[in-house]
């Protein structure tokens, strides 16, 4: 609902999806968006991780901020592949989406990595966490903010068939994931006194690295050459 009103309000003739032109507004809209967004998220995070001294909020903002270079590389992307054919390039740009798309997809799996090896440590060492009321209610809009952003991206992915969008409403699905497992090990760690901060990071990170090598393989096919549908 909110989706498509944004999507009526700021492209011009967003249902002739059909027209490059309208799909690059619609990719590069879709790229503005998630970079305002990622920016609210890591400011809000930082707050919540400064609030509680938790590493684990604090890592999570800056996976949001790595986020907001993801759709820097997908508004990128889509403005340059709607760049006509010239000289050097006789069948156009439009590849370049494709490149973002694997781009996006690298950094799912880098994460996913960074995640495993930042969780195993806390498996080592744990870390004592105090959360406040203030600190998980700013956890739970970022959850449900993610979530939305999840839906934004597939919405517009499935309106413009982009590779590339599919990729980061993969990796903000991914992220409500790993918000929601910080935030079950900070409520358990209050009420039952059980450190699991670490098990669930690495519970997490192993999804993460899953969906990563699978939007790896699903991106580079078109850059190999594989017949349009």
């Amino acid at each position: 609902m909110i989706t498509n009103l944004l999507i009526r309000i700021f492209v011009k003739d967003h249902e002739n999806t059909s027209n490059f032109r309208v799909r690059e507004e619609n990719g590069k809209f879709a790229g503005l968006t998630g970079i305002a967004t990622n920016f609210l998220l890591f400011f809000i995070k930082v707050a919540a991780g400064l609030m509680t001294g938790s590493i684990a909020v604090i890592a999570d903002a800056v996976n949001n901020l790595t986020d907001t270079g993801s759709s820097m590389v997908n508004w990128a992307g889509f403005k340059i592949s709607a760049k006509p054919a010239d000289a050097d390039h006789p069948y156009g740009h439009a590849r370049m989406e494709y490149v973002s798309g694997l781009a996006v997809s690298i950094i799912v799996l880098l994460l996913g990595v960074q995640l495993l090896i930042t969780s195993v440590g806390k498996i080592i060492h744990p870390d004592e966490i105090d959360f406040t009321l203030s600190s998980l209610m700013i956890l739970v809009i970022a959850i449900i903010l993610k979530l939305w952003q999840y839906l934004f991206y597939r919405k517009i992915s499935r309106l413009i068939d982009s590779s590339a969008l599919l990729a980061t409403s993969s990796d903000s699905r991914n992220d409500v994931f790993a918000t929601s497992a910080v935030l079950a090990s900070a409520l358990l760690n209050r009420m039952a006194g059980l450190n699991l901060d670490g098990w669930l990071g690495a519970a997490v990170s192993a999804f993460i690295i899953l969906s990563g090598i699978q939007l790896i393989m699903q991106t580079i096919s078109p850059l190999l050459g594989n017949p349009p549908s």
